[in-house]
């Protein structure tokens, strides 16, 4: 396969070759000249101060999309002016139809209807940026911009002021920007990078202030120049965010557990802050963080046996987490297949992992998540390309409390543990060359010692290297993990479903009983094209090569999230992105991906093959189609311990369209599949998303989707040892899922804003045609298994009996693994900024999961509805959350 892309590599490079634009081949870079502000400015959104005159509008803007270098629809201006505190910003937005402007709201950092933005490289290491972005409804987006705009933070929230002003000629905006929320050298003449970038909604044009030819590689590296910034003084920033907290919980009352009364009530208070070390190096803190406010997870319920990933959405640690980003990541496919974390947050305050040993009749009050008594974080960058990130926590110790008619105890099911992170990278050759570190630690005092390691510690290398205008790049990172505990601790990692070491045809690895530490490697190596000069259509040859590594022994799961170690992974993809409009089109793109696996012995496990097409057409509708084939696969996990088993071969089609998302109604569908050959696997997904702006500052987003999985006689159920084998009991499953999502934002100002977001959830796997795995190697599907024939195995009171040798005799039994699994989530918010960073939350929660794992027998639809929205069964969390940020 790899042979195909390489035939397709040089055909796209013949393609873009033979027709080449020699007019992209160099852009001049502007340069705007700032003055100290001379007199004062109201920030009222009309630019008409006399202060304003001192300097002169810039201007010429051009396309960026949908067709780079020509003239826009509409042009801007913009001038920026400065004092010894703030830098100021204005900018005219003309616009030939004002009655046009597309108006809408919504909330912070959602970019909606017509906008502009100042993106401010203030380091000046043409890597990283500040982004301010102002729409004309007045709603404000602030983004951190890294790895020359490959990274975009959205959860950097600076504190900034602004104001806009809808006129005859089209609208008007002025911002305000504190110097104390940028990061700069002390040098006393100032040359910083800045891009000016306005969106025309309605035609969904976008333009630029300095051009950045299609096709590049660039962002912030392909900035102009802002100079005139003289004698600024240093700001330390410092900001003190104190907040108190009043929740309250009800749910149905459950007679006799004094620890269920219906009705629970908590008062809790904390502080954030933020506190300059340097004017380039800044801390932040929390002491007893709330994060009531944070909208709840989606449902997620696996049968494969590989973890959930959920997204970080706690503020303190979703703020600045690029910079402690660390992947061992092989390629574009991501997810399960090959994309671990050396930082995973969501270990940090996550759910206890113990359990506390009860006797019937006992009730227990146990801890939701472990409490969080502090954090900081030290990060930031010099003006000599080194950039650090450090962040520390503390968890607090978790005890359960069990009451036995009235005589209380309590048993440890968390132990107090500390979390610790650093990042270091350091800019060479003009930020073309990076070198980089990173070192994990987590450490738990004594508890649990059973099930969890005493001490965890991982570190890792890494380096880029890019070069031709940052176009091609070799990418690498080398990483190192040790946990240490107690026997008990060590075998259960051993054994865990990421190495799984009693694997009886496990070459690689062995099973010691005895050891009290566990040491492994890893590593990733890739090379690429990434831009380059665009042929006439504005085609541009991307491809990315590369292997990563995984130790048998490598373990990750304290501080990070690793998916299964001792693997070797082989990626390839190559593509031609069309990013001139050209006929039907505004931009297009073609791939063609390989993906190869083997693990540690050098068994051929993985083969994989994915072509996918996608365009946007000048309508602004989008459609993308792709079909995968996968020709070979050995799990050494999908017997969760036992030998390595082949699995059915096949292939899988994947279609999606959109409408117009400018309009007030827009509809997504997505359509996509597996089919194992010999009927041996089908998998069908599907989902319909519709979005609704009926007014400009009310958005509704409702998505369903169904998932129907089935496997013929190879789904996992459980292993049981039978005259000193292990038989691997295996079936045939048909799992149903169901999901629907509502999001409503009702925005009343751009600082006052309504959200909801609810999810009715269910999932059914139901097992049948029970068998036992006796030649897992086998090449025909069906000699892989022992079906047990109705002799062989019976059904009684939730459990299977099975009598393998017809004795009459019950040799094994397992229980019934059929589930029904239903769950509601829901969150209303009401958040207002009712000053700059200071902010009053009123939240209602409500979390349901009813106990409808029997309800087997009624259709899927009705078993959702039916007990998703069963009134007594839910648990409702009403919360008050006040916060007011001191600046200095």
């Amino acid at each position: 396969m790899n042979k195909a892309i390489l035939l397709f590599a040089l055909f796209s490079f013949y393609f873009i070759n033979s027709s080449a634009n020699p007019g992209d081949s160099t852009v001049e870079r502007k340069k705007y000249f700032t003055q100290k502000l001379n007199g004062t400015i109201t920030l009222d959104g009309k630019p008409d101060e006399d202060a304003w005159n001192k300097v002169e509008w810039a201007g010429d803007f051009v396309q960026w999309q949908p067709s780079e270098g020509k003239a826009p629809s509409v042009q801007s201006n913009f001038k920026i002016l400065y004092d010894d505190k703030f830098l100021y910003v204005a900018y005219q937005c003309y616009d030939h139809a004002p009655d046009s402007i597309v108006k809408r709201l919504s909330r912070r950092d959602q970019f909606p209807g017509d906008w502009i933005e100042i993106n401010i490289d203030s380091y000046h290491d043409k890597r990283t940026g500040f982004s301010f972005t102002i729409s004309v409804s007045g709603v404000r987006g602030d983004e951190f911009i890294s790895n020359d705009g490959n990274n975009w933070d959205a959860s950097w929230n600076p504190i900034w002021y602004s104001k806009t002003h809808v006129h005859d000629k089209g609208w008007s905006a002025e911002i305000k920007i504190p110097f104390s929320q940028l990061r700069y050298g002390n040098e006393k003449e100032k040359v910083w990078g800045i891009q000016v970038h306005r969106r025309l909604f309605r035609k969904e044009e976008r333009s630029l202030w300095q051009r950045i030819p299609v096709g590049s590689s660039m962002w912030v590296s392909g900035f102009g120049e802002l100079h005139g910034l003289n004698n600024i003084p240093v700001h330390k920033q410092i900001e003190i965010a104190p907040y108190i907290t009043t929740q309250v919980d009800k749910y149905k009352k459950q007679p006799g557990n004094p620890f269920a009364k219906g009705f629970d009530g908590k008062f809790t208070a904390g502080v954030d802050g933020k506190l300059a070390i340097t004017n380039d190096l800044i801390l932040d803190f929390t002491v007893n963080p709330d994060f009531g406010q944070v909208e709840a997870d989606p449902s997620q319920v696996r049968i494969d046996g590989f973890q959930n990933f959920f997204p970080e959405q706690r503020p303190f640690f979703v703020e600045s987490r690029n910079i402690f980003d660390y992947q061992l990541t092989g390629s574009q496919l991501g997810g399960d297949y090959d994309g671990d974390l050396l930082f995973y947050s969501r270990r940090i305050g996550s759910s206890p992992h113990g359990f506390p040993n009860t006797a019937p009749g006992e009730f227990v009050k146990y801890p939701q998540n472990t409490s969080i008594l502090g954090a900081a974080k030290f990060s930031g960058k010099t003006k000599k390309g080194f950039s650090i990130g450090i962040l520390e926590s503390v968890t607090e110790r978790e005890m359960a409390t069990i009451d036995n008619n009235g005589q209380k105890r309590k048993e440890m099911v968390e132990p107090l543990t500390n979390f610790f992170v650093a990042r270091l990278q350091q800019d060479y050759n003009g930020g073309n060359t990076i070198i980089g570190g990173i070192f994990t630690g987590v450490n738990r005092e004594k508890g649990l010692s059973d099930i969890l390691h005493r001490s965890a510690y991982s570190a890792g290398l890494d380096f880029q290297h890019q070069w031709k205008n940052r176009a091609w790049y070799v990418r690498g990172n080398f990483i190192f993990s040790n946990v240490n505990g107690t026997k008990e601790a060590i075998y259960r990692t051993q054994t865990a479903f990421e190495h799984l070491f009693q694997r009886p045809d496990a070459k690689e690895s062995e099973l010691d009983p005895d050891r009290t530490s566990l040491t492994g490697t890893g590593g990733t190596i890739k090379f690429g094209k990434q831009g380059g000069k665009p042929g006439k259509l504005g085609q541009v040859f991307r491809f990315e090569s590369g292997i990563t590594y995984r130790s048998p022994s490598l373990e990750l799961n304290d501080m990070g999230f690793l998916q299964t170690a001792n693997e070797i992974n082989q990626f390839t993809w190559a593509g031609l992105s069309f990013q001139r409009a050209f006929s039907i089109f505004r931009n297009a793109r073609l791939n063609i991906n390989h993906w190869a696996k083997w693990d540690g012995s050098g068994r051929f496990l993985f083969d994989f093959i994915n072509f996918n097409t996608g365009a946007t057409f000048t309508n602004n509708w989008q459609a993308s189609f792709g079909i995968s084939y996968n020709p070979f696969e050995i799990s050494n996990n999908a017997l969760r311990g036992a030998a390595a088993m082949r699995r059915p071969i096949g292939f899988g089609p994947n279609f999606n369209v959109s409408s117009d998302f400018r309009k007030k109604i827009y509809a997504s569908i997505n359509l996509n599949g597996f089919v194992g050959f010999e009927n041996t696997v089908k998998s069908k997904n599907a989902s319909l998303t519709l979005v609704l702006q009926p007014l400009d500052a009310l958005n509704i987003n409702l998505s369903a989707s169904y998932n129907y999985y089935w496997r013929r006689q190879d789904q996992f159920v459980r292993n049981i040892t039978y005259n000193n084998m292990t038989r691997s009991i295996v079936s045939s499953v048909e799992q149903k899922t169901l999901r629907f999502t509502a999001r409503v934002n009702y925005n009343i100002t751009p600082d006052l804003t309504l959200q909801y977001y609810g999810q009715p959830f269910i999932t059914r796997p139901l097992y049948s045609n029970f068998a036992y795995v006796s030649s897992p190697m086998a090449k025909e599907f069906n000699d892989r298994f022992h079906v047990f024939t109705p002799n062989e195995i019976s059904y009684s009171n939730g459990s299977y009996l099975v009598d393998e040798n017809n004795d009459a005799v019950t040799d094994y039994s397992f229980g019934d693994p059929d589930f029904n699994f239903v769950q509601f989530r829901s969150n209303l918010v009401v958040r207002w900024e009712y000053k700059r960073g200071s902010e009053l939350y009123l939240v209602w929660s409500q979390g349901n999961s009813p106990d409808a794992f029997s309800d087997l027998s009624s259709p899927i639809f009705n078993s959702l509805f039916d007990n998703a929205f069963a009134g007594d069964a839910g648990r409702n969390i009403f919360l008050i959350k006040w916060t007011y940020r001191f600046l200095k």
